[in-house]
């Protein structure tokens, strides 16, 4: 149902030549010959995207959720801790972004390919490898599947987010006022209690299923531009909020639990997972030289905000501080309207985020009916991933574990496992430096423990409170 470019329609299995992205539905490739590795311009002056729109697409792909999660995040690995893990995290995240651009370079043109998606990448990378070129199809496949994962897991953590949020919304309706002067609790009050967070999920289910019908995801264009807008007007309001209530740190330790730290790495992963959006950015640029340029001013402003709020969000609300800062916010009208207003950004987001897997996993399976039965066979198909991801999210209504575990499961895995890897196959035989092959090798472990850790304690505490919760 979703058209988009022939490159994406021509998907039939986690083996096909493209993958998608959100960026495709919204910003199609520009007619005619892409860049070549050695012409490495835009012919003309209306193809592809400029420096500002590839920008505003690089942050839009990095700013969701997983930002309101980390003050949460600075809570698991302390005061202190916490802002210097962000800073190292964010630097080594950019690095692999950087690493992957460079590697899809220099296989495009050993290949002679114009562009080149991650999962291609992968498989060009180990066919330099002559023992791994037979099972390079496996390289395409894997990251296609973390792909899917991720997003559908980001697809979860909608669900919950919006639960969460409307259900604290309602429940306080009767406290709420327009008042926001007065002194207010480090948490919204909740007077009438409504039913599980679960149920709200449900009622949601039918609103999201309508919306990944939507034909053509273009007609959400408008719709996307004004929650864009939106979730920037309520994180300024968030920002201004904290930062007129922070609170002394003097109660606030410095470092936090150990046990508590594998937490805060699948949040933060989580929040900096945005390297599935880098190659379908740089192949879409007018000038795509000037993409390192992009990417450094992106993910600095990016990793400024993620350390600012994580920071003053827990200065602000300390241990109270809940899976996302808006849930602190307090029962005041004006609060309560920008937890409405990034839902509708949420909910919005939700069809772009959709867009990746449906388009992956669903074209392959439309081939295989007459023509007759295509149109219900793809919105039946539709409707039913948003059932499994409705039902994934209801099995754990629990927003900061979700956050987490799909950070530590599947978002280690594009951002630091396998950019470095990727690098070792791409240049071996090239002379790689023992330097470079040591670095590589440090990120890769540092996410591979962090996945190890991240996935065993969000799902120790997973069990722990539904324990809990069986007990009352």
């Amino acid at each position: 149902m979703m058209s988009s470019s022939d490159d994406v329609r021509g998907e039939g299995s986690l083996l096909s030549d493209q993958n998608p992205s959100e960026l495709d539905a919204l910003c199609p490739s520009p007619p005619g010959q892409s860049r070549t590795q050695r012409h490495y311009e835009r012919i003309g002056t209306r193809t592809g995207t400029s420096f500002c729109q590839t920008l505003i697409h690089l942050l839009k792909g990095n700013i969701g959720t997983g930002l309101l999660g980390l003050p949460l995040a600075v809570k698991n690995a302390g005061l202190v801790l916490g802002p210097v893990s962000l800073l190292c995290m964010g630097v080594i995240a950019v690095h692999c972004m950087r690493v992957l651009v460079d590697c899809s370079h220099h296989l495009s043109a050993k290949v002679n390919r114009q562009s080149l998606t991650y999962g291609e990448a992968v498989q060009y990378g180990m066919e330099n490898i002559s023992w791994l070129r037979r099972h390079s199809q496996w390289g395409k496949r894997t990251v296609n599947l973390f792909l899917i994962i991720t997003q559908l897991g980001f697809c979860c953590v909608y669900f919950v987010f919006l639960s969460d949020n409307v259900k604290q919304v309602v429940e306080a309706a009767n406290a709420t006022t327009f008042n926001c002067n007065v002194i207010f609790s480090n948490q919204t009050q909740v007077l009438v209690p409504s039913f599980d967070s679960r149920l709200y999920m449900l009622c949601f289910l039918p609103a999201f299923i309508l919306l990944v019908f939507t034909p053509n995801l273009k007609y959400l264009a408008p719709l996307s531009l004004i929650a864009n807008l939106v979730m920037a007007a309520s994180l300024v309001l968030i920002y201004f909020y904290s930062i007129m209530h922070i609170q002394s740190p003097i109660d606030l330790p410095f470092v936090g639990r150990a046990k508590d730290y594998p937490l805060f790495f699948g949040t933060a992963i989580f929040a900096f997972e945005g390297i599935g959006v880098v190659l379908p950015l740089e192949n879409k640029m007018q000038r795509p030289q000037a993409f390192p340029l992009v990417l450094y001013l992106g993910m600095g402003i990016v990793t400024f905000l993620y350390i600012s709020l994580g920071t003053i969000g827990y200065l602000c609300f300390g241990a109270d501080i809940g899976g996302s800062i808006t849930l602190n916010l307090p029962n005041c009208w004006t609060y309560q309207a920008v937890k409405l207003l990034y839902c509708f950004g949420i909910f919005i987001t939700f069809a772009l985020q959709f867009y990746v897997p449906a388009e992956i996993l669903i074209p392959s399976a439309v081939a295989r009916v007459s023509e007759r039965w295509k149109t219900a066979v793809d919105l039946l198909l539709r409707a039913v991933l948003v059932i499994f991801t409705c039902g994934l999210a209801i099995l754990i209504p629990e927003l900061d574990l979700v956050i987490s575990l799909v950070g530590s499961v599947s978002s280690s895995f594009l951002a630091l496992i396998f950019p470095p890897i990727l690098q070792v196959l791409t240049f071996h035989g090239e002379g790689m430096s023992p330097a470079s092959l040591a670095k590589n090798l440090l990120i890769s472990l540092v996410g591979l423990v962090g996945f190890l850790t991240g996935t065993y304690v969000a799902v120790e505490q997973i069990i722990s409170r539904n324990s809990l919760k069986r007990q009352l």
